[in-house]
C-alpha cells in the first residue's frame, strides 16, 4: 500500500483489446501493456528493501471511486454518466507456481519466468520504460515530497 503510480495512457483503452502483463520474478516485477513497460520493481533485498516474495499473488479486477488521488486531488472529474463502466477480457492466461504447491516450483531455474532474458529490462524495454517515464508517469510517490519528505530507499534503485 502507499506505493501509488499514475500513467496517462497513451490510447484509448476502450478503442481496443491491450495486452496487460505482469511478470513477478525472483529478480524483478514488470507491469506491461502491449509489450511496453510502464512499472518497475527491481529485487534489492541485498540492499535491504523488501522485496514480495513469499506470499501468493491474486488476481482481482474492481472498479472504484478514488477522487482523492486517482483524479489528481479531484481536478479530473469522472463522467458518472456514462456508467455503467464494462471491462471486458479474452485469452487470458497465468503461468506460475500454484499456492500451495510444490516446494520447489518458486525456486526452479527451469521456470521460464527465471530465465536470464526475464532478470532484468532488455535495451528495447529500458527505452520503452524511460518513454514511459518521461512523457506518461503523472504521478509517483517516489517524487511527492509532501507524502515522503525521505524518499523511500526502493526508489533510489536503478532501473
Amino acid at each position: 500500500g502507499d506505493r501509488e503510480q499514475r500513467v496517462n495512457l497513451w490510447f484509448d483503452p476502450a478503442a481496443d483489446f491491450h495486452t496487460y502483463s505482469i511478470m513477478w520474478n525472483h529478480h524483478q516485477i514488470v507491469f506491461y501493456i502491449d509489450e511496453v513497460p510502464i512499472r518497475v520493481y527491481k529485487n534489492n533485498e541485498a540492499r535491504n528493501i523488501p522485496y514480495p516474495k513469499l506470499q501468493p499473488m491474486g488476481v482481482y479486477s474492481t472498479l472504484w471511486e478514488a477522487d482523492d488521488w486517482a483524479t489528481r486531488g479531484g481536478l479530473e472529474k469522472i463522467d458518472w454518466t456514462k456508467a455503467p463502466f464494462l471491462a471486458y477480457y479474452k485469452d487470458f492466461d497465468i503461468e506460475g507456481c500454484p499456492v500451495p504447491g510444490p516446494v520447489n516450483c518458486a525456486t526452479n531455474s527451469r521456470n521460464w519466468w527465471e530465465g536470464t532474458a526475464y532478470q532484468a529490462l532488455n535495451a528495447m524495454e529500458a527505452k520503452r520504460y524511460s518513454w514511459v517515464r518521461m512523457n506518461h508517469v503523472i504521478y509517483d510517490y517516489c517524487t511527492d515530497k509532501s507524502r515522503y519528505p525521505v524518499t523511500p530507499p526502493e526508489c533510489m534503485s536503478i532501473i
